[in-house]
């Protein structure tokens, strides 16, 4: 897997800058899909939008799914105020702090870009005396656009109108120490994974010993995102996404984190077992952790009714949902579980 690193690595740096806020992810898949597409790898596309591919098994009987999403958090254009400037409505769970300052883009429906920054109303320190102590809320947060408007009308005139979609700049860099410095390594790191393990199988021509899909969801950040589409021999069902890292959390950049428990409740005991022995067999640097504040495209599908083996892994990133870092060596040592955990013949039932 060292030899596709470089490729993961370039493929997420194309991806992360790719605009795809949740409900509004095609560009994505479309990347996606030509990777694919590269190697003869059979896909779909879901009515909702997410993609399925498939790589046959040796028994195909029993399926195995990985789920990796490549929607991110993003916002909407709520209100088009007086001065000229934008409310915003939040897509997915950040924090208006995180995005304070940050430069994004608004695309109109018909297509066109147009760029801006996210600030406070109150941005300036010489004007406002408690600009640094007011509450970052949806009523402050606004968007300044680059381009001479002053109100309602000369901002719709550009074709802006409520219900746009507005993402954030990425900030995409890579240095020379193997830090990867973004926002939406959550999740777009693990779809870059994902990728690169399908590239190696094909390419060295591994077989696997089952039938295995790779489910590209784009609702995840909104709660759904790998709730439908699973085939309906799949048997074990495993989320690539990010690893939780903070206060009490053992997992860090440099690792593949294992989830035991998020907020959805424990993923399956036997399965996170057989994962934390593959680790361990490939020498793996691993931890094992518990995400409070988190749920998976795996916990989505158990809601969803489907009758799986779940679990959850991925890479190791500081600062979720914010300006978020990792390192090379948590992607190479989530491809190694990945690449592993796919060769294996134990079936957990």
């Amino acid at each position: 897997m060292v030899a596709a690193l470089p490729y993961m690595i370039d493929t997420f740096v194309k991806l992360a800058s790719i605009p795809s806020p949740s409900g509004n992810t095609a560009k994505a898949i479309s990347f996606v899909a030509e990777e694919l597409s590269k190697w003869n790898v059979s896909f779909q596309l879901a009515n909702k939008g997410a993609l399925l591919a498939t790589l046959p098994g040796t028994n195909n009987d029993k399926h195995r799914l990985l789920t990796a999403h490549v929607d991110t958090l993003g916002a909407m254009v709520k209100e088009i105020k007086s001065n000229g400037r934008l409310k915003l409505a939040k897509i997915g769970g950040f924090n208006w702090n995180a995005t304070e300052g940050e430069y994004c883009q608004i695309e109109t429906s018909s297509g066109r870009i147009i760029t801006g920054t996210i600030l406070t109303s109150k941005a300036s320190v010489h004007v406002y005396a408690q600009s640094g102590k007011e509450e970052r809320t949806d009523e402050l947060m606004e968007v300044r656009l680059d381009e001479k408007v002053t109100n309602a009308e000369e901002v719709k005139a550009l074709g802006i109108c409520v219900g746009d979609f507005v993402s954030f700049d990425p900030h995409v860099t890579v240095t020379e120490t193997g830090f990867i410095k973004s926002r939406h390594l959550d999740d777009k790191a693990s779809v870059a994974i994902l990728l690169g393990v399908i590239k190696t199988i094909q390419e060295e021509a591994i077989e696997l010993p089952f039938t295995t899909h790779f489910l590209i969801s784009n609702n995840e950040e909104i709660g759904y995102g790998g709730n439908s589409n699973v085939p309906e021999n799949t048997v074990e069902y495993l989320a690539v996404d990010m690893g939780a890292i903070g206060t009490g959390q053992t997992t860090d950049e440099y690792c593949v984190s294992i989830c035991a428990k998020d907020s959805s409740g424990p993923y399956h005991y036997e399965f996170r077992k057989q994962l934390v022995k593959l680790a361990e067999e490939n020498g793996l640097n691993y931890q094992v952790d518990i995400y409070p504040f988190y749920g998976s495209d795996a916990s989505a599908a158990l809601r969803a009714g489907h009758d799986i083996v779940h679990g959850l892994i991925g890479p190791g990133i500081d600062a979720s949902h914010s300006h978020e870092r990792t390192h090379t060596s948590s992607f190479e040592n989530t491809a190694q579980l990945v690449m592993a955990y796919l060769q294996s013949k134990e079936m957990i039932v």
